[in-house]
């Protein structure tokens, strides 16, 4: 595995637990360190001692962000690996990215396979979703691990489909969790504006999380979430987005699929971020300016 970071050392110590020796590479200390001590893992600093300690056929998973980190890592197992070694990304890549690494790889007779991977910080505990695309044989490989890393040996993984079906299918679920986030925030918003009314919004949603129809596992975080805090007065209003709910709204347009709910999302995101405020300081003007309607003046830091 490389790359440990939170969810690679979460993933290396399911796999222990489950009986699988791990080799666990990151250059930051901290990382291996917090390696070190758990049994069936051997930590390195660097990919060419990683690769040397591990047997034929490798398996190696990689685990980083999106984008160079992920090329350069890639790049260079391809001239680490041998001939029927496997590479396994299960980063949140673009799917037409893995495509490419896969095509780069096979000329070197090294086999690729990629993995959307769902879970965060609960897939230790709790287990991993698995989207997996990539040929047969490769998945039959690596068939042992998904079934150690997914809730259970039978549930929680899938190979959808050649390379590039697994990233793609994992850009569509974070696009629906954008989706259901977004609907999430604005019911318990319009519910917070009228605490006339509703004077326990923590209440609600520990409610709704038995027998409603929109109980699900984020209602059940943010159960949480409010029953901690509900007020939220500490958390500032700005919400970041990773790339795969753009990348989602990019292949929708190329598609022709309408996808509004997603994009709205999105949208919401961009404009948390920031990327409202001249338009929405423009609107303030343009109805001062047919209407007379007043402007306020902006916040300014002294």
């Amino acid at each position: 595995m490389v790359g440990l970071g939170r969810m690679g050392g979460n993933m290396s110590r399911r796999l222990a637990l489950g009986g699988h020796r791990v080799v666990a590479c990151d250059p930051n200390d901290p990382a291996r360190q917090a390696l070190d001590a758990v049994a069936n893992v051997q930590t390195t600093a660097s990919l060419p001692d990683a690769v040397s300690a591990l047997p034929a056929p490798r398996v190696v998973w990689v685990m980083l962000p999106a984008g160079a980190v992920t090329d350069s890592v890639v790049a260079e197992l391809g001239e680490l690996l041998e001939p029927g070694d496997l590479v396994v990304d299960g980063g949140n890549a673009f799917y037409r990215d893995s495509q490419q690494r896969a095509m780069v790889l096979a000329e070197r007779g090294v086999h690729f396979v990629d993995a959307g991977v769902s879970g965060g910080v609960w897939g230790l505990a709790e287990g991993y979703g698995l989207m997996v695309g990539g040929a047969d044989d490769d998945i039959a490989l690596i068939a042992p691990v998904l079934q150690t890393l997914a809730p259970s040996a039978d549930s929680g993984w899938v190979h959808v489909g050649p390379v590039g079906a697994g990233h793609f299918t994992k850009m569509v679920h974070n696009g629906i969790e954008y989706g259901l986030m977004q609907a999430y925030a604005e019911g318990f918003a319009l519910l917070h504006a009228r605490d006339d009314l509703v004077s326990d919004v923590a209440a609600v949603a520990e409610a709704w999380r038995e027998g409603t129809v929109i109980r699900s596992w984020l209602l059940d975080l943010a159960a949480g979430v409010l029953h901690d805090d509900q007020s939220l007065d500490d958390v500032a209003p700005e919400v970041a987005d990773s790339g795969e709910g753009r990348w989602t709204v990019h292949e929708a347009v190329d598609l022709g699929v309408p996808v509004p709910v997603i994009t709205a999302a999105l949208y919401d995101r961009f404009a948390s971020q920031g990327h409202a405020d001249y338009g929405d300081k423009l609107l303030a003007k343009l109805r001062h300016a047919f209407g007379g309607h007043p402007v306020n003046a902006a916040d300014k830091a002294p």
